[in-house]
């Protein structure tokens, strides 16, 4: 039997039990996200503004920086609403809208960082056929395919979870409206919902990962055989902030997911997912930004402070 309840509001308990805390983080989460906003539209400006960044690494990299403004979009407005004001409230649609989101925006970035893992492999272990292999045309279809596999994520998992009986407390764990939160709340069977939620872990975050091993595999195998230390630098310097982005999400990933079911371990989850929702889209931009002179070179010309390019 399908229920659907369009009419139900869910209380978001976040971290209504410590009122102080609240304040706190209403200044840190706002400060994060207006730096969040201003770095990844940043890198995307660069991105587009700067001949000399238009090349597959930065196509991708301006991909992941609008899917990080539309993943903190999609939360943090709310979730200063909710710190701040004693009603903590969602309706049933603004959770269906944030859901579909969240999960689609999510399971993109999981797709977008392996396609991101492959460019780097091509870069370092054919770099004399990179510019054959990865084409405008293929970096095109790559990362179209990255944001439909994130729709159809979406698409498939969801209504199987707004279909729940929910508990008439109405009570959402968490600060954003989740799957494994909403199934947490069900007062049904859950049993075909947390099947497929396995499955779609195993398709869009162990396959993905699996994969972004390999190509890292291969990466320090080609780097090891490299005799040259300005070869060796640049290959470093061409997947390193890949690799702290990659390692940061899927730390951040697993340790909100796949936490075990105590309620120690679910606080500590809390922020585990607030600093997954707030801090990766902050940190990605800084990574690529402080460590990458390219992009540093760029924001200077942009500036009008390279004096290299003003003499050419």
């Amino acid at each position: 039997m399908v229920h659907i309840s369009f009419f139900l509001d869910f209380f978001l308990v976040g971290f209504s039990e410590h009122p102080g805390l609240e304040r706190t983080l209403f200044v840190v989460v706002s400060i994060s996200y207006l730096l969040t906003l201003v770095g990844n539209t940043l890198i995307i400006l660069l991105s587009v503004l700067d001949p000399r960044l238009h090349s597959p690494m930065y196509f991708f990299l301006s991909n992941l920086s609008f899917l990080d403004l539309c993943f903190t979009t999609s939360c943090v407005p709310q979730m200063l609403v909710h710190l701040w004001a004693p009603r903590k409230t969602i309706s049933f649609l603004g959770c269906s809208v944030q859901l579909f989101i969240f999960l689609f925006l999510g399971t993109t970035e999981c797709v977008l960082l392996t396609v991101m893992a492959f460019d780097g492999y091509v870069a370092v272990c054919q770099p004399l056929h990179y510019a054959t292999i990865i084409h405008p045309r293929l970096c095109r279809q790559l990362a179209s395919v990255a944001w439909v596999m994130g729709l159809v994520q979406s698409v498939v998992q969801i209504p199987p979870t707004l279909c729940l009986p929910f508990c008439p407390h109405q009570q959402i764990d968490d600060f954003v409206c989740e799957v494994p939160s909403l199934i947490q709340l069900s007062c049904g069977d859950t049993t075909y919902n947390e099947i497929q939620l396995a499955v779609s872990s195993v398709i869009f975050l162990v396959m993905p990962l699996t994969l972004i091993l390999i190509s890292y595999g291969a990466i320090a195998q080609a780097v090891l055989r490299i005799n040259s230390a300005i070869a060796w630098r640049k290959a470093l310097g061409t997947c390193s902030s890949h690799l702290i982005v990659v390692t940061l999400f899927y730390s951040l990933v697993i340790a909100v997911y796949l936490q075990p079911k105590n309620p120690y371990a679910q606080k500590r989850g809390k922020f585990f997912g607030l600093f997954y929702a707030v801090g990766t889209p902050l940190l990605n931009p800084l990574v690529y930004t402080l460590r990458n002179k390219e992009v540093k070179r760029a924001l200077r010309r942009l500036l009008g402070k390279d004096k290299d390019s003003r003499e050419n």
